[in-house]
Order: structure tokens, then sequence, then C-alpha cells
């Protein structure tokens, strides 16, 4: 089976929950990570919920920052200039009360694999969530994240993985661990059939790293995709 989900943008059947802000991080002029109460809220990592403010018809889905053992529950956005829900969030304030449809989505790590294979993170952007998750929550597991984004500046909290573990790919300079996208990056490594493949992020690079992978044999039931944007 081939985990290639997509996100709609309407939840039918899930939990709703009421919680409170609690701080907004800044990492660039344009991307932060929001911290609300995690209440009754139990997910998987690599899992998604929906949020907005109370009573606002506007929600929009967002993967979990945070790993599956903190108090908290964190997000990572970007705004985006059309985006109405992005907006609100950025000026939103410590204490206002939001809306949390979840936990949602596939795109979780099995018992089984755990502890038992490698995995390849390949992100964009804020794609990465998911990843940082499960590096949170899963101590110990064999990793190697490959993050595409435009500039260094987007190495969002890079420091939170284990030295040589962490590949940047900058495309808008020549700074990071390779001037280019991460497909790019990716022609120029090796590809082991035993590992798992995961990919979140834009669904161009998505679909292009999907078939850099089938064309080089890796099987589709050990590639992991989801889209956001």
């Amino acid at each position: 089976m081939n985990k290639l989900n997509y996100n709609p943008g309407t939840i039918i059947e899930s939990d709703l929950y009421k919680s409170k802000l609690r701080h907004i991080r800044f990492l660039t002029e344009n991307t932060f990570i929001m911290q609300f109460e995690r209440n009754r809220l139990q997910f998987k990592a690599g899992q998604y919920i929906t949020l907005g403010l109370q009573d606002s018809k506007s929600h929009k889905e967002y993967s979990i920052y945070s790993g599956e053992n903190d108090e908290h529950i964190e997000i990572l956005v970007r705004e985006i200039l059309q985006g109405n829900v992005s907006l609100q969030l950025k000026l939103s304030k410590p204490g206002q009360i939001f809306e949390i449809n979840g936990p949602l989505g596939l795109l979780k790590i099995s018992e089984d694999d755990k502890y038992s294979k490698k995995f390849i993170f390949i992100a964009s952007g804020t794609g990465i969530s998911p990843f940082h998750s499960f590096v949170k929550s899963y101590p110990g597991i064999d990793y190697t994240i490959i993050h595409g984004v435009r500039y260094f500046k987007e190495a969002y909290d890079s420091c939170d993985y284990e030295p040589g573990r962490y590949i940047l790919c900058t495309s808008g300079e020549s700074m990071g661990n390779f001037h280019g996208r991460v497909t790019a990056y990716l022609k120029t490594i090796e590809t082991n059939p035993e590992n798992l493949y995961y990919v979140c992020g834009n669904s161009n690079m998505i679909y292009d790293v999907n078939d850099i992978l089938r064309k080089r044999d890796i099987s589709e039931e050990n590639i992991f995709s989801e889209i956001y944007f």
C-alpha cells in the first residue's frame, strides 16, 4: 500500500478540543512556533491537527511539531501572504482560545519498524514538522533528515537533531550542506532499498522525490508521503 495522503481541509470525523495559546516563538520574520495547552489531546508522532480561532469558520491543517510525551502541543507555521488563517495565527496573543480538530493522518512509524529500520526523512520548508516530532518522540531511532529551504535561516531548530543527521539543502544561497533542491541532492547519494523513506512538503517536491526513488527500485511499500501545500 502506498502511503500518499492528502489533507483535504474538511474534517468530518474527529475530536474537537478547545485549547489556550501559551506562547509564540518566531524563528524568522514569517515563520513561528505556536505552543498550546495539551489538555486531553493524545496523538502519534507524524499526525496533524486542524486549527483555528474559537468560533472562526477558517481552519487549516498543521503537522504536530512537538513530541508525543511533551506536556504541550506545538505547530510550526509559515505565514502565507494570501492565507487568512496564517495571518490570524501570526497576530494572535497568548491566552486566546483556539479550536483544534484531531489528531488525524497516517504518516506514522510502526512499532515493528521504530528501532529496526533506517529512516530517511525528506522535507521542504515547514514539511519538517512531523520529522521533528518523530525525533522528539523516539530517542535512539536511526535517521537522516534531508531538508530543503531557500535560505540558511530557515533551518528550523536544526540544533534539535544529532550531529551529522541533518542535511540542509539551500536553493537561494550557497550555505548549508548542499546548494540546490532536495531532489538535486537526492540524485547525488546512494539509496538503500532496505531503508524507509518519509517525504513531507509541497506537492511538486513529493512527486519528484517519489519518481526518483521509484526509478532506483525503492518499493512503494517503503515510501510514505503526505502533502500539505
